[in-house]
């Protein structure tokens, strides 16, 4: 019982970092799109 729950922790834990690294990625992907636009103009 004890490593399942220390497993579905580990699981969550990896989740929490990868969703918070995606959003960086999603972040810089927008910050360069906003600066390719406005230079656009």
């Amino acid at each position: 019982m004890h490593a399942l729950q220390g497993s579905y922790r580990g699981l969550g834990l990896l989740l929490d970092l990868n969703w918070d690294r995606g959003f960086f990625v999603l972040a810089i992907a927008a910050a360069l799109s906003a600066g390719a636009f406005v230079a656009s103009l």
